[in-house]
């Protein structure tokens, strides 16, 4: 494998973790390998590489464009990957609400399902949080 995809391997592995990486890796055929390779290099290594935003900054944008493009299965992800990277389940709700004004309302129930699941999964208790 080349440094690039070694460098999007090890920023995929920190921030969606090594099991969501090694299931996504495990689960490659033959005909999407190249898919997976070009995803590590491209979108992990040279676009989350960058210096321009932190990891955090990316989460949250990528939580509310992913919501946005009501792909439940990357959101379920990206939450996870969210909370590694340090993203409260109050600023998870935030950028939620703001999908909702900007993308309308079943986008963001359908985020905020996603969401709710993936956070129980982690076990964050949602009923301890301060509801606003």
């Amino acid at each position: 494998m080349t440094d690039r995809f070694e460098k999007g391997l090890k920023i995929r592995r920190e921030v969606m973790g090594d099991a969501f990486v090694d299931k996504a890796l495990d689960n490659a055929t033959a005909f999407t390998m190249p898919l997976q390779k070009l995803v590590s290099e491209f979108c992990w290594g040279d676009v989350w590489g960058r210096e321009g935003l932190s990891k955090r900054e990316r989460s949250l944008l990528n939580l509310a464009m992913i919501s946005v493009l009501n792909r439940q299965q990357e959101l379920a992800g990206h939450v996870r990957g969210a909370i590694n990277n340090g993203v409260t389940p109050e600023e998870i709700r935030e950028v939620l609400l703001q999908v909702l004004v900007y993308a309308g309302a079943p986008t963001a129930i359908d985020s905020f399902r996603t969401a709710s699941a993936v956070l129980t999964e982690l076990g964050i208790d949602l009923n301890g949080m301060e509801a606003e």
